[in-house]
């Protein structure tokens, strides 16, 4: 993990995340790939940067809220009945909240970078 430490910028833009391709089952359109990188525990809470190149891609998400750094989406909401619910734009500046076992669809014509907030699963020693 690369630490943020206190008082200390981080250039969310310039730091390396390792990308990797999306798995066949959520890769929907093109070669898109994705990468994380947790950056800090702070109250019990992740903070990391994540970034996905352009394709598209279905996913089940976690109780989150993020804002995006740069590129753009489009995204799904899926309904139960498979159908899409809702769709929303995001951009650099776009603030969201996703909730646990939301099913989306991701669709990606530029590079998207965001950072996120999410619950720490496994909290640091």
């Amino acid at each position: 993990m690369t630490r943020l430490e206190p008082f200390q910028p981080l250039d969310v833009a310039a730091v390396d995340v390792a990308v990797a391709p999306v798995s066949n089952d959520l890769r929907l359109e093109g070669e898109p790939s994705t990468g994380f990188l947790d950056v800090a525990v702070v109250g019990g809470a992740m903070v990391g940067i994540w970034e996905m190149t352009a394709g598209s891609m279905r996913d089940i998400e976690t109780d989150e809220v993020f804002v995006v750094v740069s590129g753009e989406a489009t995204v799904e909401l899926i309904g139960e009945d498979g159908q899409v619910a809702r769709t929303i734009e995001l951009r650099a500046g776009s603030l969201c909240r996703l909730e646990a076992g939301m099913v989306t669809r991701w669709r990606v014509p530029v590079p998207l970078r965001k950072v996120y907030i999410m619950r720490d699963i496994e909290p640091e020693p």
